[in-house]
């Protein structure tokens, strides 16, 4: 089936229309952050870089890691941004430009995420690196596309709605397991993760500077849950979708966060960079290893 030019956007030049690249500058390994000053950071540990593109929030580069062709790609920041870059990623690899149809072979993208995010438990200490296992849609962004109870943990998702009496004005959440290539990859050097996707920095996340909450007693009841051995960890706000879209995609993927602030004690690292350089190096080497 061709897909129409009003539903796939290609630019003049033969790249995606948000992203600005082009399908042969795409690595088979893909990193993900949020900052797109962020992006020259992860550069400056590539080699043999092809190029830097930049167009709005969506800065990229591809070089090499370890001998590894590596894309770093900005995204800003929230779900609705991680919709465009996933799907135009996808696309990328696995749609012809040229005839605009899907390709006869599906091609396969190593995705993960960088970021920063806050702890929600006094025992998980600022500078924690925290791997998203699982991560909870709190945006909303799934429930738009069809059969998004194939690729959600169904069990988890009701007990989880029942434990904090979901609000049901706010969009049903859902809970997507990461690639278990990369979980295994980051095990042992990571806080596993239930990471709560929010789609805001403030309310969202239970912070109150004038507005009142929906649910008063969020926080508290997103700490105490738990199940099968699981706890929710952290808070961020993109991991939900490149989980979600990935595994409706047929990628590998996954979040990792460095946590710069701990909400149950109320304390925050404003001097974070040291902390997620070394996130980056230990991104790099484990998404590049054998």
């Amino acid at each position: 089936m061709r897909i129409a030019e009003s539903e796939l956007i290609i630019n003049d030049d033969g790249s995606v229309f948000h992203i600005h690249l082009k399908p042969e500058e795409l690595a088979d390994n893909v990193i993900l952050v949020g900052d797109p000053g962020r992006v020259d950071m992860v550069a400056e540990y590539l080699s043999d870089i092809e190029f830097r593109h930049a167009s709005r929030e969506f800065v990229s580069v591809t070089g090499k890691y370890n001998g590894k062709r590596v894309t770093v790609l900005s995204t800003g920041i929230g779900t609705d941004n991680i919709d465009i870059v996933m799907t135009e990623l996808d696309a990328l690899a696995n749609v012809d430009f040229k005839t605009r149809e899907v390709k006869p072979e599906h091609r396969t993208l190593t995705i993960l995420r960088i970021g920063t995010t806050g702890a929600i438990h006094a025992d998980i200490p600022l500078g924690s690196y925290i791997f998203s296992h699982i991560s909870v849609g709190c945006d909303g962004l799934l429930n738009w596309y069809a059969d998004r109870d194939k690729i959600s943990l169904l069990d988890m998702e009701k007990a989880f709605v029942e434990h904090v009496n979901w609000d049901p004005h706010l969009p049903a959440p859902y809970f997507v397991k990461a690639s278990q290539k990369l979980i295994d990859k980051f095990q042992n050097c990571t806080v596993k993760g239930v990471t709560i996707s929010a789609s805001g920095f403030y309310g969202p996340q239970g912070r109150v500077i004038r507005m009142p909450l929906a649910m008063p007693d969020m926080l508290e009841k997103f700490e105490s849950f738990r199940y099968g051995g699981y706890r929710i960890t952290n808070f961020e706000m993109e991991s939900s979708a490149v989980a979600g879209m990935s595994a409706h995609l047929g990628h590998e993927a996954g979040t990792v966060c460095c946590a710069i602030a701990n909400r149950y004690l109320q304390s925050s690292n404003p001097d974070y960079k040291p902390q997620v350089r070394g996130l980056v190096e230990l991104a790099l080497n484990k998404l590049t290893e054998d």
